[in-house]
């Protein structure tokens, strides 16, 4: 009898360009958008868009929509709102200022202080709708309500400020430049290019391994081009913030949760199962998961973000004011949305919460800029946000 040889595992199959991006339309779509709106703005604005300190005053000014984006999109993925994350940061921020300005506490030792509270602020709402099935939206309603009439009773009516230098530093600090650049900080030249180095070898390592596992894969020139772009505005992106004051410290907070997010999204059991309870509870249920504990744990990680933003936000006022977050719980569920989460939950990526947070972030700027006024702005995100949802509708029905 002749011994049978295993048999090899077939090759990952070919997949043409036309194919692959149809396919991932929804992934890269937003991306090049966010291409098309910033050279739109770019072109309107005779190059002030792109300016070395138009960039930095972006990332400022966008970085606590960003932070609480992350924690809302684990919420919008397990299938629930949260619609206090305004008034929840506008009260850290006031509790912030109570304890360092009025009561001259430590920074560090207020800041946690802050954190703690946002995440057991996160708790009870998440109590409520996991344990008690209380619809978020109206959970969270309540809590808008609540937090921004406790923000205007802590500051008695009144903005309480400025806060410690230290303190500041959150928000309008930038790393050191341990070269000395004089025209340019060269530090932050250097820690760009070893993080779009860093990224490009882990995509590469990424790939090699869904390849030998005979996983379906994007072609290889895409995948080159794709990846060696995406280094290379990395790179262009520091170089333009070492030629002005170098890269502030709340990108490297920012960029550090998008990494830890994006790891636990995609990489962990926990993550899976957010996404596997949004999809369908009740089969997420059947199979064993705590969904419960699930959904009360995503609204403790939004709490906890959003005392986050809120610290990050009265840091860069340098006081806290009774209106502090107000309208920020629209534009972190917009970007959500924009960066193709879906309204009925289990579909949503890291990156597309970010890039469509800086759509929206661009957007402000640009027609900032061009001297477009509040009203027509707010019509335009209107307009924008529902073209987005009406696209992730339109391909959920195909």
């Amino acid at each position: 009898m002749i011994p049978q040889t295993p048999e090899a595992s077939p090759p990952a199959p070919a997949r043409s360009y036309g194919g692959f991006l149809k396919n991932n339309i929804r992934e890269y779509g937003m991306l090049l958008s966010l291409v098309a709106i910033m050279a739109f703005f770019q072109y309107m604005t005779d190059g002030t868009l792109l300016k070395p300190l138009n960039l930095t005053n972006l990332i400022l000014q966008n970085s606590y929509i960003v932070i609480m984006a992350l924690g809302m999109l684990l919420v919008i993925v397990a299938g629930h709102i949260d619609l206090s994350v305004g008034s929840v940061s506008g009260f850290i921020g006031a509790l912030a200022a109570v304890l360092m300005v009025n009561y001259n506490w430590n920074f560090v030792a207020a800041s946690a202080v802050c954190m703690i509270t946002g995440a057991v602020i996160g708790g009870a709402q998440g109590w409520f709708v996991a344990y008690l099935r209380i619809p978020s939206f109206i959970v969270t309603l309540a809590g808008m309500l609540v937090f921004k009439g406790l923000a205007l009773a802590l500051l008695q009516g009144q903005s309480v400020g400025p806060f410690p230098d230290a303190f500041q530093l959150l928000s309008s600090g930038f790393i050191p430049d341990f070269f000395n650049g004089q025209t340019l900080r060269i530090s932050s030249l250097v820690l760009g290019a070893i993080v779009a180095a860093a990224l490009f070898v882990l995509k590469l390592r990424e790939r090699a391994g869904h390849v030998r596992h005979a996983m379906e894969e994007e072609p290889a020139a895409f995948f080159l081009a794709k990846n060696i772009a995406f280094a290379a505005v990395i790179v262009w992106f520091c170089w333009m913030l070492a030629s002005y004051k170098g890269l502030p410290n709340v990108l490297i907070v920012m960029f550090a949760l998008m990494l830890v997010y994006d790891f636990v999204t995609r990489r962990t059991t926990v993550g899976r199962r957010i996404y596997a309870l949004g999809g369908n509870a009740k089969a997420a249920r059947l199979s064993g998961i705590k969904t419960e504990r699930l959904a009360f744990l995503t609204f403790v990680n939004m709490g906890a973000l959003a005392a986050l933003a809120g610290l990050v936000f009265a840091a860069r006022l340098n006081t806290a004011t009774p209106k502090a977050g107000v309208g920020f719980e629209l534009d972190v569920i917009a970007a959500c949305f924009i960066g193709g989460a879906s309204a009925s939950g289990g579909v949503g990526k890291v990156l597309g919460a970010v890039i469509g947070a800086f759509v929206m972030g661009v957007m402000n700027n640009g027609m900032s800029i061009l001297g477009i006024g509040i009203d027509y702005q707010q019509v335009i995100k209107g307009i924008v946000l529902l073209a987005a949802v009406c696209v992730d509708v339109y391909n959920k029905n195909k």
